[in-house]
Parts: C-alpha cells; sequence; structure tokens
C-alpha cells in the first residue's frame, strides 16, 4: 500500500511538471494545445522515472538503460493514448482542453501506469 501511495505522489509531482509546461504552451504562449500536450507529457515522463526510479520503487540496482526503454515503451502508448483522447474529448465532446487533460490524465495513472510501472518497468 505505502509503494502505491508513493506512486501516486510521484504521479501528482509529474503531472504538476505536465500541467505546468502544458499550461504555459498553450495558455502563454499560444501553441496548440494537442503540441502542448506532447511537451507536457515529456517533461512529466522525465520527472515521473526519475521519482519512481529513486523513490518509489528504489530500483536503483537495476540497469539504467533497460529501465529508461522499458519505461519510454510504457510512456510512448501513454502518449499516444493521451493526446488522442484529449483530442476527441476536446474536439467531439466540446470540453475545454485544460479538462479534457485532467479527466485523461486521471484515469491513464491509476488505470495504466502504476500498474505497467510496478509489474514490468521498476519489477525487481
Amino acid at each position: 500500500m505505502l509503494t502505491f501511495l508513493k506512486a501516486q505522489a510521484a504521479s501528482v509531482t509529474a503531472t504538476a511538471v505536465d500541467f505546468f509546461v502544458y499550461i504555459m504552451m498553450f495558455e502563454v504562449f499560444g501553441v496548440w494545445y494537442v503540441a502542448a500536450t506532447v511537451c507536457g507529457t515529456i517533461s512529466g515522463a522525465l520527472a515521473h522515472f526519475l521519482l519512481s526510479r529513486l523513490w518509489v520503487f528504489q530500483a536503483t540496482g537495476g540497469k539504467i538503460h533497460a529501465q529508461g526503454l522499458k519505461y519510454f515503451m510504457v510512456w510512448a502508448i501513454y502518449l499516444l493514448l493521451s493526446t488522442l483522447f484529449i483530442f476527441l474529448i476536446t474536439d467531439y465532446l466540446g470540453l475545454n482542453p485544460i479538462m479534457s487533460k485532467i479527466i485523461v490524465a486521471s484515469c491513464l495513472s491509476i488505470s495504466y501506469n502504476y500498474f505497467l510501472h510496478k509489474k514490468f518497468v521498476f519489477k525487481q
């Protein structure tokens, strides 16, 4: 249970990084919301990988390159799913892009990321 709580804290932190970059690009610099989603997701992924490896799963015994490759595979699918769902929810349901991102990030964090990180990426 502690690992799950730490994973959620790491996800919240990474999401804060993701959202900060996304909002700055979209709201402040006027970048298209899909491109801002990609940039935010990349920033959040870097923060999340480091937090997960060092703090959540304490997986420093594993080779960082192997973990990084596995993380990248999981993350790349997350990026595609996140971008697709944010686009669909925004364009077809008419929700605000920021609200769409909140919904998608919340759903994917719990249903997708935690289990794959625990059982595949940082498995010891």
